[in-house]
Protein backbone atom coordinates (compact mmCIF):
# COMPACT_ATOMS: atom_id res chain seq x y z
CA UNK A 1 0.00 0.00 0.00
CA UNK A 2 1.22 3.61 -0.72
CA UNK A 3 2.95 5.36 1.67
CA UNK A 4 4.83 7.63 0.00
CA UNK A 5 4.28 10.34 -2.79
CA UNK A 6 6.84 12.22 -5.11
CA UNK A 7 5.28 15.89 -5.96
CA UNK A 8 6.96 17.03 -9.23
CA UNK A 9 5.29 20.58 -9.68
CA UNK A 10 6.09 23.77 -12.16
CA UNK A 11 5.14 26.97 -12.81
CA UNK A 12 5.03 27.91 -16.17
CA UNK A 13 6.58 26.37 -19.92
CA UNK A 14 9.36 28.21 -21.03
CA UNK A 15 7.94 30.94 -23.37
CA UNK A 16 8.81 29.73 -26.67
CA UNK A 17 9.68 26.37 -26.08
CA UNK A 18 6.12 24.86 -25.28
CA UNK A 19 6.39 22.39 -27.99
CA UNK A 20 9.36 21.07 -25.80
CA UNK A 21 7.40 21.00 -22.97
CA UNK A 22 4.57 18.57 -24.65
CA UNK A 23 7.56 16.41 -25.70
CA UNK A 24 8.81 16.30 -22.00
CA UNK A 25 5.24 16.06 -20.71
CA UNK A 26 4.58 12.97 -22.81
CA UNK A 27 8.12 11.24 -21.73
CA UNK A 28 7.15 11.20 -18.54
CA UNK A 29 3.38 10.43 -18.96
CA UNK A 30 5.10 7.52 -20.70
CA UNK A 31 7.70 6.81 -17.84
CA UNK A 32 5.60 6.79 -15.18
CA UNK A 33 3.30 4.04 -16.85
CA UNK A 34 6.07 1.92 -17.60
CA UNK A 35 6.83 2.20 -13.82
CA UNK A 36 3.50 1.51 -12.71
CA UNK A 37 3.43 -1.45 -14.70
CA UNK A 38 6.66 -2.47 -13.38
CA UNK A 39 5.17 -1.96 -9.91
CA UNK A 40 8.05 -0.01 -9.10
CA UNK A 41 5.02 2.79 -8.28
CA UNK A 42 1.36 2.26 -7.72
CA UNK A 43 -0.10 5.09 -9.51
CA UNK A 44 0.05 8.55 -10.31
CA UNK A 45 -1.74 11.58 -11.47
CA UNK A 46 -0.94 14.68 -13.80
CA UNK A 47 -2.46 17.83 -13.40
CA UNK A 48 -2.94 20.85 -15.00
CA UNK A 49 -4.33 23.79 -13.12
CA UNK A 50 -6.50 26.83 -14.12
CA UNK A 51 -4.90 29.62 -14.62
CA UNK A 52 -5.11 31.38 -10.79
CA UNK A 53 -2.52 34.03 -10.58
CA UNK A 54 -0.18 31.97 -8.15
CA UNK A 55 2.98 30.43 -8.82
CA UNK A 56 1.63 26.49 -9.18
CA UNK A 57 0.63 25.45 -12.90
CA UNK A 58 0.82 22.11 -12.98
CA UNK A 59 2.23 18.76 -11.08
CA UNK A 60 2.99 15.23 -11.00
CA UNK A 61 2.07 13.05 -8.01
CA UNK A 62 3.50 9.46 -8.18
CA UNK A 63 2.10 7.12 -5.30
CA UNK A 64 4.19 4.29 -3.89
CA UNK A 65 5.97 2.26 -1.22
CA UNK A 66 8.94 5.08 0.10
CA UNK A 67 11.86 2.53 -0.39
CA UNK A 68 10.51 1.92 -3.71
CA UNK A 69 10.19 5.96 -4.33
CA UNK A 70 13.40 6.73 -3.09
CA UNK A 71 14.73 4.67 -6.03
CA UNK A 72 12.90 5.78 -8.77
CA UNK A 73 13.98 9.47 -7.71
CA UNK A 74 17.36 8.41 -7.44
CA UNK A 75 17.43 6.89 -10.65
CA UNK A 76 18.93 7.96 -13.96
CA UNK A 77 16.14 8.05 -15.85
CA UNK A 78 13.94 10.18 -13.08
CA UNK A 79 17.35 12.57 -13.32
CA UNK A 80 17.31 12.70 -16.86
CA UNK A 81 13.54 13.05 -17.09
CA UNK A 82 14.18 16.09 -14.42
CA UNK A 83 17.01 17.72 -16.31
CA UNK A 84 15.11 18.15 -19.82
CA UNK A 85 12.03 18.98 -18.03
CA UNK A 86 14.05 21.90 -16.12
CA UNK A 87 15.15 23.15 -19.73
CA UNK A 88 11.17 23.74 -20.62
CA UNK A 89 9.51 24.73 -17.73
CA UNK A 90 10.08 27.27 -15.09
CA UNK A 91 10.10 26.92 -11.39
CA UNK A 92 10.49 22.92 -11.33
CA UNK A 93 10.83 20.99 -7.70
CA UNK A 94 10.33 17.53 -7.29
CA UNK A 95 10.27 16.57 -3.77
CA UNK A 96 9.35 13.46 -1.00
CA UNK A 97 6.26 13.09 0.80
CA UNK A 98 3.91 11.11 2.80
CA UNK A 99 0.34 9.70 1.82
CA UNK A 100 -2.25 6.60 3.64
CA UNK A 101 -0.11 4.99 7.04
CA UNK A 102 3.34 7.28 6.23
CA UNK A 103 1.09 10.19 6.97
CA UNK A 104 0.71 8.52 10.59
CA UNK A 105 4.01 7.34 11.17
CA UNK A 106 5.20 11.07 10.49
CA UNK A 107 2.58 12.71 12.41
CA UNK A 108 3.28 10.42 15.50
CA UNK A 109 7.68 11.30 14.74
CA UNK A 110 6.32 14.93 15.08
CA UNK A 111 4.38 14.50 18.00
CA UNK A 112 7.19 12.85 19.77
CA UNK A 113 9.65 15.14 18.68
CA UNK A 114 7.58 17.88 20.01
CA UNK A 115 6.99 16.73 23.64
CA UNK A 116 10.58 16.09 23.98
CA UNK A 117 11.16 19.74 22.86
CA UNK A 118 7.99 21.38 24.81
Amino acid sequence: MADGVIFIGWTNSVRGREQGSQTVFREAMEYWGRLQAAGEIESFDAVLLDVHGGDLGGFFLLKGAREKLARVRASEEMERLLVRANLIVEGLGAVGGFTGEGVARRLAAFLEASGDLA
